[in-house]
């Protein structure tokens, strides 16, 4: 065998070498989140959180404490966020003048609205739940509220009253009735993981708030933020998110367009032309453990939240919220050893009796489906503003409630019934 016969033999085996390793790291590629997740689980925990102002000023004080029940706020001053003019920030001081407690970012507050009634034009009093938009800061929270259009094709119906309220009568100056934070989605700070930010529309306000409160305490773990909306005309805050994402190496911003206006240009108005969505996460997230927060419109939630499982992202990584008239957990599955059984709803002063089943979701969702109006406000348990008298039954809920309950009373929003029932509505 002559060298150069040698040589070329040593080539080939290399080649075969670099080959097979090649096809090793498209195998362990392929293994995805689920090998991932398991090597992520001896991950320390993380520290506990700071709070720090968003301007650099009102720090939170760990003195204050969260207040019972509804307190006093003047509404500072109104910021028009959007080009449409369609978003609106308040800026909301306590009257009393007392420190403001902090708040896990991602929460939401609680309204008590007393509005004229469209139909009656009597005063009514509504409940809604808007999400802190900023960091926490001692001296004033901040929500930003989109004007809520009557439906597409349906000009008789009304538009959405208490945005309606905020946009059309909320002035600086105006008072208003708040409950303290609350709400279960928000940032968890048990691992320290990098985080998958996505906003659509108007679930952005949530992130803006987990994005001010990691970067302004000097937070080093990694975010992506994806930020759906049609065009710029529809963006909030978008100046803002750019300059964080060239000052902070860990902040990733993608800005999503689905429909963008003839002269906004790729890579520099926005990222991305389409919808957020698995095959953009897959395309632009490196393999890794994440946690993921979901935050926008019902359909985006449909089809975000199952495509991260089908993906292989772990349930326990994925927290979301839905703006919406129906929640993701409403379709429940039955308990091993029920069957699938209707019980009767008797709906007393709309005198209506309606067949209930677990694919119908919660009393609050059957209600809405059959034209019962109900008040309802944060549709997760918390504000207690689709409390109802349970005049027969009992029911059963879909998690903890966070609202006191009157006796008697059952928060339809998350409540099922575990046999036939009368509600007072």
């Amino acid at each position: 065998m002559t060298v150069g016969m040698l040589a070329s033999i040593i080539v080939i085996l290399l080649l075969l070498q670099l080959a097979i390793l090649a096809l090793v790291g498209l195998y362990r590629r392929k293994i995805e989140y689920r090998e991932v997740n398991a090597c992520a689980n001896d991950s320390p925990a993380a520290p506990a959180p700071q709070r720090t102002a968003s301007s650099g000023t009102g720090e939170p004080s760990a003195q204050a404490t969260c207040w019972e029940g509804f307190r006093d706020f003047r509404v500072q001053r109104r910021v028009v966020e959007d080009r449409k003019g369609s978003i609106c920030s308040f800026y909301l001081a306590p009257v009393d003048g007392r420190p403001l407690p902090g708040f896990m970012p991602g929460q939401f507050l609680t309204f008590r609205l007393t509005i004229e009634d469209p139909l009656t034009g009597q005063p009514k009093m509504l409940t809604r739940c808007y999400s802190l938009s900023d960091s926490p800061r001692s001296d004033c929270y901040r929500v930003s509220i989109k004007r809520v259009p009557s439906p597409a094709g349906q000009p008789g119906v009304p538009p959405g009253l208490s945005s309606s309220h905020f946009h059309d009568q909320v002035q600086q100056g105006s008072i208003l009735r708040v409950k303290a934070p609350s709400g279960h989605f928000h940032l968890m700070e048990d691992e320290p993981l990098p985080i998958v930010l996505v906003g659509g529309g108007i679930g952005i306000t949530p992130m803006l708030s987990i994005v001010n409160s990691l970067l302004e305490r000097g937070s080093q773990r990694q975010i992506w933020l994806y930020y759906g909306v049609r065009n710029g005309s529809e963006a909030i805050m978008q100046e803002h998110l750019r300059t964080l994402d060239r000052r902070h190496e860990n902040f990733h911003l993608h800005l999503c367009y689905s429909n963008p206006g003839e002269d906004e240009r790729a890579f520099v108005d926005y990222q991305h032309k389409g919808r957020v969505d698995i095959p953009l996460l897959r395309n632009t997230l490196q393999l890794m453990r994440y946690k993921f927060y979901v935050c926008g419109p019902r359909p985006m939630m449909e089809s975000l939240v199952p495509g991260l499982e089908a993906w292989g992202v772990d349930a326990r990584d994925i927290y979301y919220e839905s703006f919406g008239p129906a929640s993701l957990f409403g379709q429940q599955k039955p308990k091993p050893g029920k069957t699938m059984k209707s019980v009767a709803v008797n709906f007393r002063r709309s005198g209506k009796r309606i067949g209930w089943s677990p694919n119908a979701g919660s009393l609050l969702e059957l209600a809405e489906e059959n034209g019962i109006a109900v008040e309802s406000g944060c549709r997760a348990g918390s504000c207690g503003g689709c409390q109802t008298l349970l005049e027969s039954g009992e029911v059963e809920y879909l998690q903890q409630p966070d609202a006191e309950i009157e006796s008697g009373h059952c928060l339809l929003c998350i409540s099922t019934p575990k046999g036939d029932i009368t509600l007072a509505a």
